[in-house]
């Protein structure tokens, strides 16, 4: 993985871009299955309960993989079977 690889998921309408590639190899899903590096012509709506929010950004602390939401929708992230944790925002610095 690259930054700027944008990914889909093939079970729901989530894709992804990756903003920190991780430091070594590791397997992308959602809702369980591996995420496709192609946007799929007739994805089945499979995949259930809550996802990623359009906008977040979504890492994995094991193996430093970063990436952001860039079309919500079911099924979990995870990254090599561990669930991908959102980040929260950065404060902005107090103008006096």
């Amino acid at each position: 993985m690259k930054p700027g690889i944008r990914l889909w998921s093939k079970v729901s309408s989530v894709s992804v871009v990756v903003v920190r590639p991780a430091a070594g190899e590791v397997t992308l899903t959602c809702g369980g299955v591996p995420m496709i590096e192609h946007e799929p012509q007739n994805a089945a709506a499979t995949a259930e309960g809550e996802g990623p929010l359009l906008g977040k950004r979504y890492t994995d602390e094991d193996s430093g993989l970063q990436v952001m939401c860039t079309r919500g929708g079911a099924g979990e992230l995870a990254a090599d079977g561990r669930p991908l944790q959102m980040m929260n925002p950065r404060p902005l610095p107090a103008s006096d």
